[in-house]
């Protein structure tokens, strides 16, 4: 699976950015897609993600502001992000998984710096 991230940006605080990740590739066999941050001198964390079900999980410090969605082809994965905050200043990466033939993998996109300023 090839992912292809774009969307990233420089924004003030309360503004909004959109963030798509297009797949490509054997993308049938995708179970999750979601996103990652890691913003500077911290560890990557899980933003938001979906499975297959619909169902989503957001972390605490974006829910209510971020929505995740995702093309019923499971294609295409996007990230609405409003009322941003200079602590969502990150590099954002793409992430989706699956299970191919027996083994579990995963993909990483190659990521996009969204900075908010104060």
């Amino acid at each position: 699976v090839q992912l292809q991230a774009s969307g990233g940006g420089l924004v003030q605080a309360g503004g909004s950015l959109r963030l798509s990740c297009a797949a490509s590739g054997r993308v049938a066999s995708i179970g999750f897609m979601g996103w990652y941050r890691q913003g500077p001198g911290k560890q990557r964390e899980l933003v938001a993600g979906v499975i297959n079900s619909g169902d989503t999980t957001y972390a605490d410090s974006v829910k209510g502001r971020f929505v995740i969605s995702r093309d019923s082809a499971k294609s295409t994965v996007n990230l609405q992000m409003n009322s941003l905050k200079p602590e969502d200043t990150a590099v954002y990466y793409c992430n989706v998984r699956g299970i191919y033939g027996l083994e579990y993998k995963e993909y990483w996109g190659q990521g996009t710096q969204v900075t908010v300023s104060s």
